[in-house]
Order: C-alpha cells, then structure tokens, then sequence
C-alpha cells in the first residue's frame, strides 16, 4: 500500500470553487483526487518543457560548434524581401 503524506494548502476562492464544483458533480471522489490529477498533469507537462529545453540547448551547442560559412544578417534580411516581394507580385499577378 503507497503511503501519502498529508499536507495544508491555500487556494485562492476560485480555484476553490473549481475544486469543490469537480468533486459535487461526481467527476472526482474527494479534493485530494482533484489537487492529485492536478499535479501529475503539472508533473508531466514540467517533464515535457525540461525536455524541450534540453532539445534546445543540445541544438545551440551544435550551432555553436557547427564551423561553416554562415549568412550575415543583411543577407538573411535581403533574401526574405526578395522572397516576399515575389510573393506579393505572384499574388498581385493572380487578382
């Protein structure tokens, strides 16, 4: 059997009320069930965003080491105006 620990929260009254609403209408048992599903969904979305992050900062650091020629900012700056200039006369050219 899981032992569980019992500990003391203060909620603001609407979260409250959302807590109370779910177990009155039958969707969870008690508030403890509620303030539980609540927090494996924190759990799980905080595991995703750390994930995310060391997606993330894998990626940088292969930018980082990653030695060939790049693009100055002005000709990044250049290319998307001529792409979305031609973009614009396509679309011009179809009305």
């Amino acid at each position: 059997m899981t032992t569980a620990e019992k500990i003391s929260i203060a909620l603001p009254p609407e979260m409250v009320h959302i807590v109370r609403a779910a177990v009155a209408t039958g969707e969870y048992a008690s508030s403890s069930e509620v303030i539980r599903d609540a927090l494996r969904d924190w759990t799980y979305k905080r595991s995703l965003r750390m994930q995310g992050i060391t997606e993330l900062r894998g990626v940088w650091q292969e930018a980082l080491a990653d030695k060939t020629p790049s693009f100055s900012a002005d000709e990044v700056l250049t290319r998307l105006e001529r792409k979305y200039q031609a973009i614009a006369n396509a679309a011009g050219d179809t009305k």
